[in-house]
């Protein structure tokens, strides 16, 4: 299974500031969270593992 690009996951473009990971991040994860109502956990997991690269800036620079 070929992963997706963290970025489009996020919703932001590759010149995207941490303010805008973030709060892209915080928004689709209220939206997937698992424990809500219509939540989706897979969904919510790779949301995450996106945000865990991009948010650091040294696996940030090794994934672009």
């Amino acid at each position: 299974m070929t992963k997706r690009d963290y970025y489009e996951i996020l919703g932001v473009g590759k010149s995207a500031s941490d303010d805008e990971i973030k709060k892209a991040f915080r928004k689709l994860a209220v939206q997937h969270h698992p424990d809500k109502e219509g939540g989706d956990e897979e969904k919510f997991k790779e949301i995450n593992e996106a945000y865990e690269v991009l948010k650091d800036k040294q696996k940030r620079q090794r994934y672009d």
